[in-house]
Formats: structure tokens, C-alpha cells, sequence
């Protein structure tokens, strides 16, 4: 019953909505520990994460119950100069994002785990508001519509984990992604000329913009692999497909492929050190292919209309992420962490304009973190993160030309309690 109530909560505070946009769109790491390491997760067992990092792990995580929320605060700025009458610039309103996380590992038997992990995989935010420039017909926002400017994307995944151990210290473990995501987009009525009209931008422009919230679900599946290879050394490896959703009909005016927006496949790979009985050194390498999906990777110059298969789209680039933490044993009750993320930027100059809408310019995040163990052997963690203010600058898109900017900074604080069952 207790799991039951657990898992009802996370998925309806899971909808309330959340947003990151660290590691590109996804979260620096998943799990309090691992977000105290700079994300550093994939050779690590410490909790019931392993469906969003390794699911090899979970078969040397014991029963254990995790519970966390991160309170997420990205700081976003867009601004243009130079043009003919269109200058401006506008910070987004909405600045903090509750994030929660639940973990549950069971073992079966001593080899066989069998648990789940719920975690919001990612998202993108802006909440621009309206007026600050003259677009001919009035007030406007910075892309020329009207009232305020913005996306609100969310990303739930529901991960079941099965781990088997292999031989006494490898395991194999498997988790079947379960995917929901809701978006809204707003703000873009400069996009919306009917068609026929020869300024006409979309394919279908009455499902461009302000259509309220749509919905879509997905799924796919990330494999792991996790071996102790000496006493001191653990490796992991994990593989996550692509994860097909449904298409945003209320917006397929505006993405690729009439209204796709998958989750693209992402790798990792991880080595942890115990260098002494008090002190471990964990690093993580991680791939995010945001080209296998069009309507993030297609350049947002491409000669289509909006909505269309070679339609505009943010015109992400993959990016490589590098993920390095510590963490050090100083008493009995008491562990400390510190970790560094560096992310490639997946947003080149020649897409500032239409990432106004999606400012994941960060590339350097700083970590700080603890867990305390209580007298009943359950613990409390927390997780600080900083990452480091950023810009992009490129040429603007509208006829009056000019520069744009758009930079980032972000914080987060998170908690978690786990049960040790």
C-alpha cells in the first residue's frame, strides 16, 4: 500500500510539469547521489535509479525505496540589437520547477532485481512576456506575435527494471521506457500567416500556437551492463533506444514530421575507483544523438514550411557529455559528494532566433552533495547544482535582421529520503 500511494503521487506531481535544460534538454544526472556527482551514475549502485541510468545496478542495490524532489531554477535571457526598429529584450518569467523522482528495487532472489524508476527525463521551458517591441501592428513580443512567448515541454518516464547477476559480480538489466510528455507553445503568431497568403510559414498554421496543452505517449527501452572487474574497479555500460511518441496534433503546425517529437538515443558509459575504504572516484561518458529526430536536429533556416518532414526545427547538434564526481566517506552517519558535468552546446549561431523558444545553451555544472544516514539505517540526501551562465549569438531570422543573444544560467536543489528495506 505504502508503494502504491508512492508511486500514485510521483505520477500526478510528475504532470504538475517540470523542466531542465542542463545536458542539452536532459538532466545533468537522476537520483540525489548521482546529482551530487556531477550525474556520474552508469558504475555506481547506491540507489533505485538504475531504470533513467544503468539498469545493470539495480541487481546490487538491495530493497530499497528512494524518494526525491529538485527544486530547479533556470535563469533565461533573450535580446536583439542592430535591427531596423526591432530591438529588445525580455527575461523569461517562470523560474522555478518542482522535479520529482521515485525509485523501488526489490530482490527476488540474491540475483534476480526487479524494481522501477519514475523520473521526469527532461524538458524545455520560456515564458516570455509580450511588448517589447513594435512589429507594425502594435505591441509585440520578440518573434513579432502577440501576449507573452514561450514553450512548456515535460517528459515523464515510467522505467520497470529487471537486473540479473550474471556471474557473482557482473549483471545484465533491462527497462522497457514508458513515456509521457505534454507541450504547449504560445506567443508564435508571427509564424501563423494563413495559407495561400505569400508570407505563409506553416504547413497547417491554425495548429502553430496558443492550442493550449497536447499530450502524447511513447515508449522504448535502455539495456545495462555492470561489472566489479576487481576489488577497487567497476565498469557499466547502458544503451537507450529511441522513444517514439505520438504526434502533438495540436502542434503539428510547428514540429517536423507533423507534429513529432520523439526522445532521441543516448549511450553511456562509466568506470568507478574505490581508491581507499573512504574515498571513490566515479566518471561517466555520455552520447545524446538529438539528430536522429527532426524536428530537434532540422536547422531552423531549412527552406519548408513549419510542419512539414524537412520543416525548421531548433537545429540541435549531438553533443557528448563528460561527468566526473567524488565521494568521500567522512564518518559512519555521514557522506560527502562533488562532481563536474561539461555538455557539449548543442545550439549553433545560425539557430539563435528560434531558440529564444529554448535557450539549453549551458555547457559547465558544479555539484555539491551528502547523504546522512540515520539511526534506523534509512537515509536523507541532498544535491546542490550550479551551472555556469552561457550565450549564443547569431544572425536574426526577421526582415529587419539584426543579432540575437539568448544565454542561461541555472540552479537546483534537491532532497531525497530512502528507505532501506
Amino acid at each position: 500500500m505504502k508503494f502504491t500511494r508512492v508511486f500514485a503521487f510521483m505520477a500526478l506531481a510528475g504532470l504538475a510539469g517540470s523542466a531542465f535544460a542542463t545536458d542539452g534538454y536532459f538532466s545533468h544526472g537522476y537520483g540525489m547521489k548521482a546529482k551530487g556527482m556531477g550525474g556520474a551514475a552508469t558504475a555506481t549502485s547506491n540507489d533505485a535509479f538504475g531504470g533513467a541510468n544503468n539498469p545493470a545496478s539495480m541487481a546490487f542495490v538491495g530493497n530499497r525505496l528512494d524518494l526525491g524532489v529538485d527544486l530547479f531554477s533556470p535563469r533565461r535571457e533573450a535580446s536583439r540589437t542592430g535591427s531596423a526598429g526591432l530591438d529588445g529584450s525580455a527575461d523569461s518569467d517562470s523560474k522555478y520547477f518542482l522535479v520529482p523522482e521515485f525509485g523501488y528495487n526489490h530482490m527476488y532472489t540474491p540475483d534476480l532485481a526487479l524494481g522501477v524508476t519514475v523520473y521526469g527525463n527532461g524538458g524545455m521551458n520560456s515564458n516570455y512576456p509580450g511588448g517589447q517591441i513594435n512589429c507594425g501592428s502594435g505591441p509585440a513580443n520578440l518573434l513579432c506575435g502577440s501576449g507573452k512567448l514561450g514553450v512548456d515541454l515535460m517528459q515523464l518516464i515510467v522505467a520497470p527494471t529487471a537486473a540479473y547477476k550474471i556471474a557473482p559480480n557482473h549483471s545484465i538489466g533491462i527497462s522497457p521506457l514508458i513515456g509521457y510528455q505534454r507541450f504547449k507553445a504560445e506567443g508564435l503568431q508571427g509564424f501563423a500567416a494563413p495559407v495561400g497568403d505569400p508570407n505563409q510559414k506553416s504547413s497547417d498554421p491554425t495548429n502553430l500556437t496558443n492550442r493550449g496543452y497536447d499530450d502524447s505517449f511513447g515508449y522504448g527501452v535502455r539495456i545495462g551492463y555492470m561489472g566489479k572487474i576487481s576489488p577497487t574497479v567497476t565498469i557499466g555500460a547502458a544503451y537507450a533506444s529511441k522513444m517514439k511518441f505520438d504526434e502533438f496534433s495540436k502542434y503539428k503546425g510547428l514540429f517536423a514530421e507533423q507534429g513529432g517529437f520523439d526522445i532521441p538515443e543516448n549511450y553511456n558509459l562509466g568506470v568507478a575507483w574505490q581508491a581507499t575504504p573512504l574515498f571513490l572516484v566515479a566518471a561517466d561518458y555520455q552520447r545524446i544523438n538529438y539528430s536522429s529526430v527532426n524536428s530537434i536536429a532540422n536547422p531552423s533556416t531549412n527552406q519548408a514550411l513549419l510542419g512539414t518532414d524537412g520543416g525548421p526545427g531548433f537545429g540541435w547538434q549531438d553533443v557528448d557529455v563528460w561527468k566526473l564526481g567524488v565521494e568521500y566517506k567522512y564518518s559512519q552517519q555521514m557522506t560527502l559528494r562533488a562532481g563536474y558535468n561539461h555538455s557539449d552546446n548543442p545550439i549553433q549561431s545560425r539557430d539563435a532566433m528560434f531558440n529564444i523558444l529554448a535557450p539549453g545553451v549551458v555547457k559547465d555544472h558544479m555539484t555539491l552533495g551528502f547523504t546522512y544516514t540515520l539511526a534506523s539505517g534509512n537515509e536523507l540526501t541532498m544535491a546542490y547544482m550550479h551551472a555556469f551562465k552561457n550565450d549564443v549569438t547569431g544572425p536574426d531570422g526577421l526582415p529587419a535582421g539584426g543579432t540575437d543573444k539568448i544565454q542561461m544560467y541555472q540552479n537546483s536543489l534537491g532532497i531525497q529520503y530512502s528507505w532501506k528495506m
